[in-house]
């Protein structure tokens, strides 16, 4: 008996000492390199997205600023149209070129291009004495924008773990949500000389974060830097961190990529890319023909359009678009991504039925009490809707689903995709309204319907998955 207490009592005693070592060196291990691995990670992430403050901030330039720019420069309204809308054109030349920048030089690279663009833009700008010095100016932001509008979200996908790319990814959006309507609020304080200059900071900010943050690891063994791939991989996942596993699926993926030729363009055709090309092209185009560039450019126009006070309305969806975006970065990876694009789709739908409504009762002289507040609810939905998914989950998804070799020239076809969408929409927009307020929400909805549709066929859901998996899915399906 004394034996078998005395066996008892050391096996109680070993498992307590292994018991207690698995704590030491597990638990506390893994909190340490989480810790570890999250300062690197959120702080990379930091850096990177004050390019997409950036992008905000020259979005939301042109906006507080019209007035005073036309009556200090003497500027006709076709001159001030065309400052305004050149920042899509170089938007669209930037992401034409945004692909191969990344590729080439990496995605730290491109975003030290896309910095050096805006900088060359906002102080043209502001040293500018007529129109074509703005006009410069505002078409070097433009390129910028459209290198930051791929490359940001590319590189937080490619850094992050699986369990946070989609939240981290999120993050631009709401930075560029942040940006446009800081932008917005500042300027009617100050001149717009100094507002230009406040577009600077978030530039020289990304500048100097750069020199202290790592590489995509993918795309450094895609280069073959094989050591540097390690390390970088290394430093993101905490130095204590066995990176063994995760870096030998991606050599792997990488090596498979590598044995295919170098894709151009038209290789984004053949069979074995054509359900991601679709994937990511689709939901570009679902975004922006949904009608969200035209609502958003002349939101105050469409409040005044429906009988509501323009500033109210303004203000609020500024408040809104930012706090609702912020929501949807934390549901990312938590709902997922279908579930969010699906409700997102589905509150467009039910926003552009209200907003139609209201213009339809308006124009037949029908419930004229009810009719505004009708329209700024339908706006405001639609705005929210818009901004919990629909806004950044494509950008999320477009980051992931493309396979490495052909993320260059695919990521380069569906940003300019979309920057062409942002184009057409702003542009036909006052005339869809001229022709029919009601139809023009008809229009939107008929989009935004089949949409939805595309998204519950088409689009896989990717949270919690590698890239390398993600793409192994897409494959075979």
């Amino acid at each position: 008996m004394a034996i078998d207490q005395d066996m008892e009592t050391g096996e109680n005693r070993l498992k307590e000492d292994i018991r207690e070592t698995l704590i030491q060196h597990g638990v506390n291990g893994t909190c340490k390199k989480t810790k570890e691995s999250l300062w690197v990670v959120y702080f990379s992430t930091f850096v990177a997205v004050c390019g997409s403050f950036e992008f905000g901030s020259c979005v939301g330039f042109s906006s507080p600023t019209q007035s005073a720019i036309r009556e200090e420069l003497e500027l006709s309204l076709a001159e001030y149209s065309l400052f305004g809308s050149i920042l899509t054109f170089g938007a669209m030349i930037g992401a034409i070129t945004s692909g191969a920048i990344a590729d080439s030089i990496g995605r730290k690279g491109a975003m030290r291009v896309s910095a050096i663009f805006c900088i060359a833009g906002w102080l043209a700008i502001y040293f500018a004495k007529g129109a074509l010095p703005l006009d410069i100016g505002r078409l070097s932001m433009g390129y910028g924008m459209g290198v930051f509008s791929y490359v940001v979200p590319v590189f937080i996908a490619e850094i992050a773990p699986k369990n946070l790319r989609g939240g981290l990814t999120t993050v631009n959006q709401l930075m560029i949500c942040c940006g446009v309507s800081l932008a917005f609020v500042i300027g009617t304080v100050l001149t717009w000389r100094t507002l230009a200059l406040t577009g600077l900071v978030p530039c020289f900010i990304l500048l100097l974060g750069l020199f202290f943050i790592p590489e995509s690891p993918r795309w450094l063994e895609k280069m073959g830097r094989h050591e540097q791939f390690e390390a970088a991989l290394q430093q993101l996942r905490g130095k204590d961190a066995d990176i063994s596993q995760e870096a030998e699926e991606i050599k792997e993926y990488i090596e498979t990529l590598e044995k295919l030729p170098k894709a151009k363009m038209l290789d984004l055709f053949q069979r074995r890319y054509w359900r991601s090309v679709m994937i990511g092209v689709g939901l570009m185009v679902i975004q922006q023909f949904g009608g969200i560039n035209g609502i958003c450019f002349y939101v105050s126009q469409t409040f005044e359009s429906a009988g509501f006070p323009a500033n109210v309305g303004t203000i609020t969806y500024a408040c809104l678009q930012v706090v609702v975006t912020a929501l949807g970065a934390v549901l990312m990876d938590k709902a997922g991504r279908r579930p969010l694009l699906l409700v997102s789709g589905s509150g467009l739908v039910f926003g552009c039925i209200l907003a139609g409504t209201s213009f339809y009762l308006k124009a037949n002289e029908l419930a004229s009490t009810v009719s505004p507040l009708l329209a700024v609810t339908g706006i405001l939905v639609y705005i929210g809707s818009f901004s919990i998914g629909m806004g950044a989950t494509p950008w999320v998804i477009m980051s992931e689903i493309f396979p490495i070799n052909v993320k260059g020239v695919a990521g380069s076809l569906a940003t300019l995709v979309n920057w062409f969408g942002a184009w057409a929409v702003s542009f036909t927009f006052n005339f869809l309204m001229s022709w029919s307020t009601y139809g023009t929400f008809i229009l939107y909805t008929v989009i935004n319907v089949l949409g939805i549709l595309f998204i519950a066929m088409f689009v896989p859901e990717t949270k919690g998955r590698t890239l390398e998996q993600i793409q192994a899915a897409i494959n075979n399906s």
